[in-house]
């Protein structure tokens, strides 16, 4: 028998259970549909698809008519657990220790999903629910190639005539402690490679080839050593980084013909994804330029650059509504005042920010794709009731 929604660590340790590596389902869905419809909400879970990606199965579940809308999004699916050995508990069997619930997806975000719909639960069993409707999103794609997920859902969704006021997206916000921090916005993200292209040949005649090995301490510095700018009003510095270097050469006695260099750029609101284009392009140029390639050789090095497709744009919410009504259900809860930040990494809310306004906030975040994953007994209940208090609040305050 399902059990009652209204307990979060039950719902976090029935998901964790669940394994949901990502792209797999592993029941989490089917779990969640089966403590959202006693709650009367309508459930679907499409599937969706796309050339050269899994198929991802989704949820979009939804109470209530007219008034306002809120939603929360979110992922069931998790990380490889890695390691079997690394695990002080098994990933995926949730186990309590001093406190301490360990599996899998317990902060990232199984944990964030568990509290709300705890939360949900709780003003259902009081007949505290505020007129208007509540949505669950949830895909099965945030940690894979989040093409086949929310992106998609939340066009699914608009086919169906829902539109959202606002959102909150439940992942682990906090740094150290439950009231840290809300997340109004985050960076965006541009990745690329590039080729640089030389000519093979053999060691022993290096004046019959072009290394592009040679111009590649010169390239790394022309792209790294200057920093992109030194922050904006909203967010931290722009920062290019260089994540991986292959030449694809097997061999010790063949120069090779071409190297290829992995970047990503994450970067605030003083660029766009096609200035970014151009400053990278001619990083590249002025590196080439201070090459020290072999001058005998009229032969240069070229080079091209590929573009990951869908780059994550930079976005800032401004909806004081929504960040006001959360602040302050953070505060009373907990005592503490959350700064609003603009930090780390991109989310499944670079989609949301074209459909409505949105924020993230969840748990602590400190053991996130870390063997041995785990989170706090006490944050579960801090946590769901923040989320009880913010329903209340957002729906009741003017806006």
């Amino acid at each position: 028998m399902t059990h009652s929604a209204t307990n979060p660590a039950e719902n976090l340790a029935a998901l964790i259970r669940c394994p949901s590596v990502t792209p797999e389902e592993g029941g989490a869905l089917a779990l969640l549909e089966a403590l959202l419809r006693p709650l009367d909400f309508t459930v679907e879970r499409p599937v969706f698809s796309d050339a050269g990606t899994p198929d991802v199965e989704n949820l979009l579940a939804t109470r209530g008519r007219g008034g306002r809308h809120l939603v929360f999004a979110g992922h069931t699916d998790v990380v490889p657990p890695g390691r079997l050995s690394d695990w002080r508990h098994p990933p995926f069997e949730a186990v309590i220790e001093n406190g301490q619930m360990y599996g899998r997806g317990a902060v990232d975000m199984k944990g964030g999903i568990a509290c709300f719909l705890a939360a949900v639960a709780r003003l259902s069993e009081r007949g505290e629910l505020p007129e208007g409707q509540i949505s669950f999103l949830i895909t099965g794609d945030e940690e894979g190639p989040a093409i086949n997920g929310t992106d998609k859902l939340l066009a699914h969704a608009g086919r169906r005539g829902l539109r959202f006021d606002a959102c909150v997206v439940g992942e682990p916000t906090n740094p150290e402690r439950m009231g840290d921090m809300i997340k109004i916005g985050r960076r965006g993200s541009v990745s690329g490679w590039i080729t640089l292209t030389g000519r093979q040949g053999h060691v022993a005649y290096p004046h019959l080839a072009e290394n592009p090995m040679r111009a590649l301490p010169s390239v790394l510095d022309a792209l790294m050593r200057v920093p992109l700018d030194a922050g904006t009003a909203s967010f931290q510095p722009s920062n290019l980084e260089v994540t991986g270097v292959d030449t694809e050469n097997p061999s010790t006695n063949v120069i090779p013909s071409r190297t290829r260099i992995a970047f990503n750029v994450r970067h605030n609101d003083h660029w766009t994804p096609e200035s970014l284009h151009a400053e990278v392009t001619a990083r590249v140029r002025s590196g080439l330029a201070d090459a020290a390639l072999r001058q005998e050789r009229a032969q240069p090095v070229a080079f091209d650059i590929e573009w990951r497709e869908n780059p994550a744009e930079v976005f800032l919410t401004r909806d004081e509504h929504l960040t006001r009504a959360l602040s302050e259900a953070v505060v009373d809860v907990t005592g503490r005042a959350p700064s609003l930040s603009t930090s780390g990494g991109t989310s499944d809310a670079r989609f949301i920010k074209n459909y409505c306004p949105v924020v993230e906030f969840g748990l602590v975040g400190q053991t996130m794709h870390m063997s041995d994953e785990r989170v706090a007994l006490s944050d579960l209940e801090t946590l769901t009731a923040i989320y009880e208090t913010f329903i209340s609040r957002w729906f009741s305050a003017d806006t």
